[in-house]
C-alpha cells in the first residue's frame, strides 16, 4: 500500500500562537478522517477569525491537547527553530510470525507534515510564508502585531484549504473502515525529539515499512 503524504505550508508563529494554530490544523485533519461516529462541534478560534470543526469526542480532544503541550515544551528547549509534526494514519495488519517477532504491524497509509517556524517577536519587520510586510519604523508595536497576526491568519486559512483540497482529491488510498472502537481511523502524532536526526530516522523507518510515499505539496 502506498502512503500518501501531504506536506502543509510552513507557518511562522510566536510561542503563544502555537496552541491555537495546532488545534485548528490537527482537529481539521482528524475530523476529515472520522468514521461517522462523531458529533461535529463548531469551534471559534480564540485568536483568529476562524471556525473549525472538532469530532466532539473528549478522549480525542485530550490526546491532541496532550501532544500540543508536549510540543510546546519541546519548543521552549529549542527556541527559534523550524520544526515538523507528523500526523499519521495507519491500519493494523497481521504478518507472518517469525522466530524473532509475531507482533501485528502498523501499515501507514497517510501522513500529514505540519511545518512550523516558531519565532520571537521582531522589531520592525513582519515576514510570513503567506506574505511579507515591511513596517515603517514609526508604526507602533501594536499596529505591527496586528498586521503580523493578519498575515498569519491568512496563512492558516491557506493551510486549512490545503487540507480540504487534499481530502477531496485523494481518496483511493483510504483503506476499508476498520472494525474497531473509536471515532477515527487509528492514528499517531509524532513530535520532534531532542535530536532532529532521530526524528528523521524515525520517519525513514516508516518509509521502509510503507514503501516510498507519494508526495503532494
Amino acid at each position: 500500500m502506498n502512503c500518501e503524504v501531504c506536506s502543509l505550508k510552513e507557518l511562522e508563529v510566536e510561542h503563544f500562537e502555537i496552541r491555537e494554530v495546532l488545534r485548528c490544523v490537527l482537529h481539521t485533519i482528524v475530523f476529515h478522517r472520522a468514521l461517522g461516529l462523531v458529533r461535529p462541534k463548531d469551534i471559534d478560534s480564540e485568536l483568529f477569525e476562524i471556525t473549525y470543526v472538532q469530532c466532539g469526542d473528549a478522549e480525542l480532544e485530550k490526546k491532541i491537547e496532550d501532544k500540543i503541550n508536549q510540543f510546546m515544551a519541546w519548543v521552549e528547549k529549542h527556541p527559534n527553530k523550524k520544526s515538523q509534526i507528523c500526523l499519521s494514519f495507519y491500519e493494523i495488519k497481521s504478518k507472518q510470525p517469525t522466530w524473532f517477532s509475531n507482533k501485528p504491524e502498523r501499515v501507514y497509509w497517510e501522513q500529514w507534515h505540519i511545518n512550523l517556524n516558531v519565532q520571537h517577536p521582531k522589531a520592525h519587520t513582519i515576514k510570513s510564508h503567506h506574505s511579507k510586510v515591511v513596517v515603517d519604523p514609526g508604526v507602533s508595536a501594536l499596529e505591527e502585531r496586528t498586521l503580523r497576526r493578519a498575515a498569519l491568519e491568512a496563512s492558516l486559512r491557506d493551510v486549512l484549504f490545503q487540507i480540504i483540497k487534499f481530502v477531496n482529491e485523494k481518496k483511493d488510498h483510504i483503506p476499508p473502515i476498520p472494525n474497531i472502537e473509536g471515532v477515527t481511523f487509528p492514528y499517531e502524532i509524532a513530535l520532534p525529539s531532542s535530536s532532529d536526526s532521530s526524528f528523521g530516522m524515525d520517519m525513514f523507518k516508516r518509509m521502509l515499512q510503507t514503501g516510498h510515499p507519494g508526495m503532494l505539496n
